[in-house]
């Protein structure tokens, strides 16, 4: 167990930090300040994590939604409009879903934008990507290495850089955190 956990901390650590996450906030916040949203995507794994990064930026002040890659070829591209912006998740960078999304969208809006988290900065979707975040591409603990388990954990805390800066950045106060979630126990914490 001592072995994973240190594994992936070290996996956490490498990740590379770049100018590329302020510009990843203000385009995010951007989109908002413009009527638009984030529409996030990713397939399998990657998809639960870009699930989970909408819902929380929802949570926290940014118009979020999670548009699963297969459907959107089944009518449900129709939620992009043009002051969206795109997060697009993908450690290999090859998704074929993902890839073909972003031509998808791209015929939609040809102006719409694109953050990448990937662990291969040379893939064709970094390459298609306005802004890229490279995880550090560190190896799965998955003693097959193929199990998605390290790099997923670094999209997650990549995502959460993302939703805590914009945070940050927009000055979200408490009081907007409580007008947006009024259930359970962090809905009562916030209104105290």
């Amino acid at each position: 167990m001592r072995e994973i956990l240190a594994a992936e901390s070290r996996a956490i650590e490498s990740i590379p930090v770049t100018d590329d996450y302020e510009k990843a906030i203000r385009l995010i916040l951007a989109a908002s300040q413009k009527g638009g949203k984030l529409v996030t995507s990713g397939m399998g794994k990657c998809g639960q994590i870009a699930e989970n990064i909408a819902t929380t930026f929802c949570s926290t002040g940014v118009p979020a939604v999670f548009l699963h890659p297969s459907e959107a070829q089944h009518g449900d591209l129709g939620i992009l409009q043009k002051n969206d912006v795109m997060l697009l998740l993908s450690n290999s960078g090859k998704t074929s879903e993902i890839v073909a999304l972003v031509q998808l969208a791209k015929e939609l809006y040809a102006h719409l934008q694109f953050i990448v988290i990937t662990g291969n900065p040379n893939s064709p979707l970094a390459l298609e990507s306005d802004i890229c975040l490279a995880t550090s591409g560190a190896p799965e603990v998955c003693p097959l290495g193929l199990t998605p388990t390290t790099s997923t954990t670094m999209m997650t805390v990549m995502g959460d850089v993302l939703v805590v800066n914009t945070m940050l950045l927009s000055g979200f106060s408490r009081q907007q955190y409580a007008q947006r979630h009024h259930g359970g126990y962090l809905g009562e914490k916030s209104r105290q």
